[in-house]
């Protein structure tokens, strides 16, 4: 595990963005699960802004760790919101954008995304492998759409579940723990204060952090990278 700590959520994205442009140039990176939130939308328009001829972006195909169960043009939309601040911005090969469903039944657009990683990513240890998955965490310790009350999704056998916010109610597509913890490189991106002592629990180990999905990350591969600001860290040692 490496903890990088920045001033800013920009500064997050900078650096984000620059690691993303060497693994694509030395590592050979090409397959990406990206995220929703407010810090990926910082991040998307400076890949946009900045990094529009320098990545290979006609190699690179694109996936979500998850999905609200809503229609593209839903403002709550991961697509949407990806789809608006970088993929309309960037050469990126329309084939090569794996979304999610939002707007079909969960249950079989579940089923479908699951075939979907299994027919386009190469497989390693009897799962699909994707190069990078990004990942944000909330504040109640939940990553990609797995929380805290049904962290049991997390162990699922099958590469993507259904899950259910425990406040909206609302559904949700999600990877699980096999196929994020079987990428060649996971990066996490927290910013705000309002994370910092749940970070502080995870990566103390204190009481009660093993029924947080967020301290079940641990990539096969060893890489993992906590990208945080200054205040998300705050509470870390």
């Amino acid at each position: 595990m490496e903890i990088e700590i920045y001033n800013s959520k920009t500064d997050v994205a900078a650096a984000l963005s620059k690691h993303l442009e060497s693994w694509c140039r030395d590592k050979g990176f090409r397959t990406v699960a990206l995220s929703g939130g407010s810090t990926p939308r910082v991040w998307f328009d400076l890949l946009a802004a900045r990094y529009s001829q320098s990545l290979p972006w006609e190699k690179l195909s694109f996936y979500w760790g998850d999905e609200r169960c809503v229609p593209p043009q839903d403002p709550e939309s991961n697509y949407g919101m990806t789809r608006k601040h970088l993929l309309d911005h960037v050469p990126v090969r329309a084939d090569h954008v794996f979304r999610i469903h939002g707007e079909d039944a969960p249950e079989a657009e579940a089923i479908r995304y699951s075939r979907i990683l299994e027919d386009t990513l190469p497989q390693k240890n009897g799962l699909p492998q994707l190069d990078l998955v990004i990942l944000g965490m909330g504040d109640d310790g939940h990553t990609a759409s797995i929380f805290p009350h049904e962290v049991s999704l997390w162990d699922s056998p099958e590469n993507c579940v259904v899950a259910t916010h425990p406040e909206t109610g609302q559904k949700r597509i999600s990877l699980t723990g096999g196929v994020i913890n079987n990428a060649k490189q996971v990066v996490f991106m927290v910013t705000g204060a309002n994370k910092a002592s749940r970070l502080n629990q995870i990566h103390q180990q204190t009481s009660g952090h093993q029924n947080l999905p967020a301290s079940r990350v641990a990539p096969v591969s060893g890489r993992l990278i906590w990208m945080l600001d200054e205040a998300a860290a705050a509470e870390l040692p």
